[in-house]
């Protein structure tokens, strides 16, 4: 292979590796802190509402330390909760306290959902655009080598099923893979 060829194509390969590639890392995290947003409110309600519908009044759980390092803690009573209410701030709340605060955080998430609906259009938009920049990169990586093109695969897409409105679903359609 010839030295302009090879010079041409470890720049590709740079431009995929410095550029595309941790764009396309950033838009999909910035894509899963929506979900993560959504989905934290939901699993924590489920939780006080298993509490109180088996009359739970003490419990053994374990702790995660950080790393993965365990420690096992008896809650006496669990008649009261703390619940990071933002900006690191958390809150006592009784079972009751703690539900209607959820609900009140719930709503006003139903009422921007269709914010969050468009935040995860768009990072799914701009993950679909960096993986196309990426084939194209390198599909001119392909073609500089002269390699055969490689077989098509089937057309898929994926759809995933989102609860964001307590009670209502809604369907959202991810990038084609």
């Amino acid at each position: 292979m010839e030295l302009f060829t090879q010079q041409k194509v470890q720049r590709y390969e740079e431009f995929v590796d410095r550029c595309l590639k941790p764009d396309l890392q950033r838009a999909i995290d910035e894509r899963d802190k929506v979900f993560e947003q959504q989905k934290i409110f939901a699993d924590l309600r489920r939780n006080i509402e298993n509490l109180e519908k088996n009359s739970v009044t003490s419990l053994r759980t374990l702790v995660n330390l950080g790393s993965e390092v365990y420690l096992q803690a008896e809650v006496p009573k669990t008649q009261h909760i703390f619940v990071d209410v933002g900006l690191e701030f958390h809150v006592e709340f009784t079972w009751f306290e703690a539900l209607n605060y959820i609900q009140k955080r719930e709503e006003t998430i139903a009422k921007t959902w269709l914010i969050y609906f468009r935040q995860i259009d768009e990072y799914n938009q701009s993950i679909a655009s960096i993986k196309a920049q990426i084939k194209l990169v390198l599909e001119g990586i392909r073609e500089l080598l002269q390699l055969p093109a490689e077989k098509s695969l089937p057309e898929r897409n994926f759809l995933c099923l989102l609860s964001i409105i307590p009670d209502h679903s809604s369907l959202v359609s991810f990038e084609q893979l």
